[in-house]
């Protein structure tokens, strides 16, 4: 749960705009491994599973804890609370939480075959949630891991529920063999799994909302079934959406931004091949990750210049008092950039 007890912030006292890092929040679901470790330099308890490290969220479930700066030790809930329009910017007068959640996934086993609502669903849940519309950028795939992305054209509620009782469902599932570098988007409604071999990054509408088709016939760490979901799910699927294919990614007016998913809930953009990018805020927050390489942020105050180094793995909040950053990319640094979208 958020942490409410955080001392509160007046907006009087809030410090001068900067690129906030949190600690990373993690889940130990049975699927996961040690990669965000190994891989992302990620500060995992010494033993177990963990399969997802929370970069950046605020939802009823985690309110990520502020690492660095004058803000070091609050909240976001607390920061959103006393000063939403110093962090969300515009977007202060639509949300009271922040909308969007970053996180990286290890996916050593297979995901559980899941769909999620959209909003209109969501909200008129109890207690209420924001729907879910995600997208995946595939960080590394060992060979032959496969991911499932829609149904296949034509499938129908019936055969999906048919499919479920027999276990045959993978067959109604539209399967894609990713590489690193690939992004897959996952509006509201499509029926997905991630499968083993993945390490992914993700960003998403921050709602915490998945109802299960199908989990592979395994049990979770009880010695029971995990729940299935089947008649929420059918009710939430889109069966008219058909089978997701990967991302195009798109030039934009900047050098160096490609663009990977622009839809109503948020902006998805890849940052590479440039020695240097600005990011312009024009009043909205962004949340940053590099998923490899590294970079260096800096952005100036009162006449004096402050940096940052993001390390492989690491992401942050920029708050949409900020005007401008500029990154300088190391060589085979990718950095996602995520926003809501104009307007």
């Amino acid at each position: 749960m958020p942490n409410h007890a955080s001392p509160k912030i007046a907006k009087a006292t809030m410090p001068a705009p900067y690129p906030i890092k949190t600690i990373p929040h993690f889940q130990d679901y049975l699927w996961g491994g040690r990669r965000l470790a190994s891989d992302l330099g990620k500060p995992l308890p010494v033993e177990g599973v963990w399969a997802e490290s929370w970069e950046i969220i605020d939802h009823p479930h985690h309110s990520s804890i502020v690492a660095n700066g004058p803000l070091a030790g609050q909240s976001l809930h607390t920061i959103l609370s006393q000063a939403p329009e110093w962090l969300l910017g515009t977007a202060a007068q639509q949300f009271t939480s922040l909308p969007l959640l970053l996180k990286y996934l290890d996916c050593q086993r297979d995901l559980s075959v899941q769909v999620h609502p959209d909003d209109a669903y969501a909200q008129a849940m109890t207690p209420p949630d924001l729907g879910k519309t995600e997208a995946w950028y595939i960080v590394a795939a060992e060979p032959n891991s496969v991911l499932y992305a829609g149904l296949k054209s034509d499938v129908t509620p019936e055969a999906v529920r048919t499919a479920v009782s027999n276990g045959t469902l993978v067959d109604c599932l539209h399967e894609i063999h990713p590489q690193a570098g690939d992004c897959v988007f996952i509006p509201a409604g499509t029926v997905h799994a991630l499968g083993a071999g993945l390490l992914v990054a993700e960003i998403q509408q921050a709602s915490n909302t998945t109802f299960r088709l199908y989990d592979w016939d395994r049990v979770g760490a009880d010695g029971q079934p995990r729940p299935l979901h089947l008649d929420q799910a059918l009710e939430v699927t889109d069966f008219t959406s058909g089978p997701r294919l990967l991302q195009s990614p798109q030039s934009t007016a900047q050098v160096g931004r490609q663009r990977l998913v622009e839809c109503d809930k948020f902006v998805l953009d890849r940052l590479a091949m440039t020695p240097e990018i600005e990011v312009l805020l024009a009043g909205q927050f962004h949340l940053l990750t590099s998923p490899t390489g590294g970079a260096t942020l800096y952005w100036t105050d009162d006449q004096h210049t402050h940096s940052e180094r993001l390390a492989r793995g690491e992401s942050v909040l920029l708050p949409a008092a900020l005007e401008k950053v500029t990154l300088e990319l190391s060589p085979e640094a990718c950095v996602l950039d995520m926003s809501l979208p104009p307007g």
